[in-house]
């Protein structure tokens, strides 16, 4: 889960948007790792724990975390490119 949190918190930091949500995965011994990070200005309609969590439960996971970042788990990644395809649709319903 580090390396999923570290990635996330890094491209968070640095990547220069003024309004973003990321979500980034990796799938590491058959497990899946999520994290995911909200820029402050969309924290009002955005919160990175309600992202990773919608992620996570496509995925037979759980997580939380902060408003800005979060991590999550879960144990099948074959259902992954699914879960990481509808992160789109879920922001735009917010944003």
């Amino acid at each position: 889960m580090k390396t999923a949190h570290a990635t996330a918190r890094y491209a968070y930091r640095t990547s220069g948007f003024v309004a973003a949500a990321i979500v980034l995965a990796t799938v590491e011994g058959g497990k899946v790792q999520i994290a995911a990070g909200v820029t402050a200005d969309r924290i009002g309609k955005l919160k990175a724990g309600e992202l990773v969590n919608f992620v996570a439960q496509q995925v037979g996971g759980k997580g939380g975390g902060k408003p800005d970042l979060a991590m999550a788990g879960g144990t099948d990644a074959s259902r992954l490119p699914q879960a990481l395809a509808a992160v789109a649709g879920w922001v735009g319903e917010r944003a």
